[in-house]
């Protein structure tokens, strides 16, 4: 491939057609790895870039190994794209480096608090993905389930369902997540989280049980699904 062919494939970078960026940039992941002049040419378009345009850049360099902190940068600001099928290939991508990286974890933490709502979000389905047991992620998830934003309490509560480092002061912040959140969804998410995570205390199942007989359809469906999953994992536990 000549220089013509590979600035043809970077300026496609820039255009608002899906399909079109797509083939650029798994056109240019390999080139990028093998040639130090696409590098540099894709790392001169990053810094050169308008905001909007520097993600798919910055995507293609970040599959190199110990990606620049532009790069990451790129990508984080990234997590707010209006496109979900975007956001979610940069949070995989971000996963993968975190991984590697694991001081990318900080920053993931410091943008659930700092960012946007998607974000926000997509930083906490990111540390779920990392199935991490330390403190800090730990505390990051409980801290957003009183989030102003309904999306971020339900990513919270999603994330938090497997964390099995939660202990019962944790389980108390999800319980009351269940029995006072204003949004339906982030209640019913809770309830699943607490299920899934074991929680028999009498005061959850309790409520469980007057839900199951409440006259909201989906509020009884997911109480049912709760009170299921208890049943199921006490009798796994009794095998």
């Amino acid at each position: 491939m000549n220089d013509s062919e590979i600035a043809e494939l970077i300026a496609k970078l820039a255009q608002h057609d899906k399909p079109t960026v797509r083939t650029a940039v798994d056109a240019l992941i390999p080139l990028a790895a093998e040639f130090s002049l696409v590098r540099k040419a894709l790392i001169h378009r990053l810094l050169e870039a308008e905001p909007s345009e520097k993600w798919p850049v910055a995507y293609i360099l970040a599959h190199l190994p110990q990606p620049a902190e532009p790069v990451i940068r790129s990508l984080l600001d990234a997590l707010d794209h209006r496109d979900a099928d975007i956001r979610w290939a940069i949070a995989l991508l971000l996963v993968r480096v975190a991984k590697l990286e694991p001081d990318r974890v900080d920053e993931l933490i410091d943008l659930s608090v700092t960012g946007t709502g998607n974000q926000r979000r997509m930083a906490l389905y990111c540390i779920r993905d990392l199935r991490l047991s330390d403190p800090q992620s730990l505390a990051a998830l409980l801290r957003a389930l009183v989030d102003i934003d309904s999306t971020v309490r339900v990513a919270a509560a999603i994330a938090l369902q497997s964390r099995l480092d939660l202990d019962r002061a944790g389980r108390n912040v999800l319980l009351q997540a269940y029995l006072n959140d204003a949004e339906l969804k982030v209640r019913n998410t809770a309830a699943i989280a607490l299920a899934n995570l074991g929680e028999s205390s009498s005061e959850f199942l309790s409520a469980l049980q007057e839900a199951v007989l409440g006259q909201d359809a989906q509020v009884r469906k997911t109480a049912m699904k709760a009170l299921d999953l208890i049943k199921k994992r006490s009798a796994s536990a009794e095998n």
